[in-house]
């Protein structure tokens, strides 16, 4: 499978994605809307429901199974980039669900619930643990970056900001800095540890999932089923 940019130059006002899979290589796609072109057999797509907690968790009923040899195009808003992680084994890495833009066969998710504090303060209530063997591609506003961690000395991240975090890592919420500099920041996470966090360049931006937090669950659920629904139902 190959994965590249269509055309970097637009990068400006948004990037187009290019997939090319050759016979019998397989992706689910669990942002299906974002596919603007297509390019084999009418068959080699597949779309189905996602679990419940696909679905709570990325406000959208469908994923799509694309199997080659096929190539399709997928549109990214302005400020989005898509990046291809290789999965090898059990990774110590937990993932934001949401960030999780394809993966391959072959790769296995399992859901971690968060304390309770870090619950109400990230208005978020599990990870991602990826494990398995295949490809896993991640969507972030603005460019991915790796960060060592340290045993000792904390790495203090913006929370809204962390893509991936170290499993064994030792985390805490809190504010750094003096008086004045605490009362103005959101939570950070100060991290500890061995491995590496992956953080996005940007603040999250809302644009993929603007549509899909403003609707009811019904207005969805029909949006989805009946045909054309996505173009009758606003």
């Amino acid at each position: 499978m190959h994965i590249g940019h269509h055309h970097p130059e637009e990068a400006e006002n948004g990037r187009v994605e290019r997939f090319k899979l050759e016979a019998g290589e397989q992706v689910s796609l669990l942002y299906p809307g974002q596919i603007i072109a297509y390019r084999g057999e009418p068959q080699g797509r597949a779309d189905r429901f996602m679990t419940l907690k696909g679905m709570y968790r990325k406000r959208k009923l469908l994923q799509a199974d694309i199997t080659g040899p096929c190539e399709f195009l997928t549109a990214l808003p302005h400020g989005f980039y898509l990046k291809t992680l290789p999965i090898r084994g059990n990774s110590d890495l937990l993932f934001e669900f949401r960030n999780l833009f394809f993966y391959t066969p072959g790769i296995h998710m399992e859901h971690k619930v968060l304390q309770l504090k870090k619950m109400i303060v990230t208005r978020d209530w599990m990870k991602m643990k990826l494990s398995g063997e295949g490809l896993v591609g991640i969507l972030t506003y603005g460019p991915l970056y790796e960060i060592e961690l340290d045993e000792r000395e904390p790495l203090f991240v913006d929370a809204r900001c962390v893509v991936a975090m170290p499993e064994n890592a030792s985390l805490k919420l809190c504010v750094y800095g003096n008086h004045l500099a605490s009362q103005h920041m959101n939570y950070h996470w100060s991290m500890t540890g061995n491995g590496v966090a992956l953080v996005q360049g940007s603040l999250a931006g809302p644009e993929l999932e603007k549509e899909h937090r403003q609707d009811g669950l019904i207005k969805r659920v029909l949006r989805e089923v009946i045909p054309f629904g996505g173009v009758f139902i606003k």
